[in-house]
């Protein structure tokens, strides 16, 4: 890529998008960052000079917006997700867009963020969809690239954070399906994947599933959880039953926190498969959660992760009774 090249970023606000713009930035590329809500995306302009993060309007079910988006783009990079509402139109259909559209307009590659156990057979609609949008995206661009991780985690995920907020909240830890695997992945190693996928030419055309060093069981994460954030809460399992009935009436909460479809992914494990290409074969050394994850959990210790200063620990001859934070 030269420099004051463009690159396209669908979904750059969003939690892996964010990282690979301010990637795509650093090396001085233009990025237009497509969203639907510009504004919502307007505290990336920083991460450029002026002029070169340009946030604007664009959805996945919207045409006109997609082929503005990427006319005239050398990369394009897909990071668009959700995991409630239209998944035929945003994931599958829409990612077939972005191909259809961005070969049109000549771009030379494509990097798509999908995930682990995306098949069209699936029985979530979460990764059927991922695996119907892979199939019509490669159709239309047979040389994008297709980035699978497992479980992204890092400070703004709604992972550990999210376990986290229950610790503090409940006093006992639910766990559902508690025997999954999961691999997961930090979120500055799948946005280093994209820039290793748009960078390499071996990459065209593959697809590479992303984990972490090790295969965690759910419920290990969320002692783990529970250890980092300094609570002695046991860990209690929910039936299955119990479960659907929760998932079914959460769903009727503005901004469904959890699905009855979210409930039938925790039902699958999500590790990189023993054939597949992906981080070591990108030149990326994964990540350990341990060396990442306790910084952001600090926040939900009793106390905000901050502890009294003892007596013997005096300034002038007065005891410093404020909170310091921990090392």
């Amino acid at each position: 890529m030269a420099t004051r090249s463009v690159a396209t970023v669908f979904g750059g606000s969003g939690f892996i998008g964010r990282y690979i713009v301010k990637r795509l930035a650093h090396k001085g590329i233009v990025v237009r960052v497509a969203v639907r809500d510009p504004e919502a995306a307007l505290f990336l302009k920083p991460m450029g000079a002026v002029g070169q993060v340009v946030p604007l309007y664009a959805s996945l079910t919207n045409e006109p917006t997609v082929h503005r988006a990427v006319e005239g783009a050398d990369v394009v990079v897909n990071c668009v997700g959700i995991l409630a509402g239209d998944f035929q139109g945003i994931q599958a259909e829409g990612a077939g867009l972005v191909g259809r559209l961005a070969a049109r307009a000549g771009v030379g590659r494509l990097v798509h963020l999908s995930a682990i156990g995306a098949v069209p057979t699936a029985a979530s609609r979460y990764a059927a969809t991922k695996g119907v949008g892979e199939t019509l995206l490669r159709e239309a661009f047979p040389r994008a690239t297709v980035l699978r991780p497992s479980l992204v985690f890092g400070p703004e995920d709604q992972l550990f954070n999210r376990f986290a907020g229950m610790a503090r909240l409940l006093p006992f830890m639910p766990v559902i399906c508690g025997n999954t695997r999961f691999q997961p992945v930090y979120v500055g190693d799948v946005a280093d994947a994209a820039m290793a996928a748009l960078a390499r030419p071996d990459a065209a055309g593959a697809i590479y599933e992303l984990g972490g060093p090790r295969v965690w069981q759910m419920r290990e994460m969320l002692a783990y959880v529970l250890k980092e954030t300094g609570r002695r809460h046991r860990l209690i399992n929910i039936p299955m039953g119990l479960a659907r009935l929760q998932a079914a009436l959460m769903e009727l909460i503005p901004g469904k926190p959890f699905t009855r479809d979210q409930l039938l992914m925790l039902q699958q494990d999500s590790v990189v498969g023993p054939d597949m290409p992906g981080l070591p074969e990108l030149g990326i050394v994964p990540t350990p959660l341990e060396l990442v994850v306790p910084g952001y959990l600090r926040r939900f210790q009793p106390g905000g992760g901050r502890r009294r200063v003892l007596p013997q620990e005096q300034v002038g001859g007065a005891t410093d009774l404020s909170y310091q934070t921990r090392d």
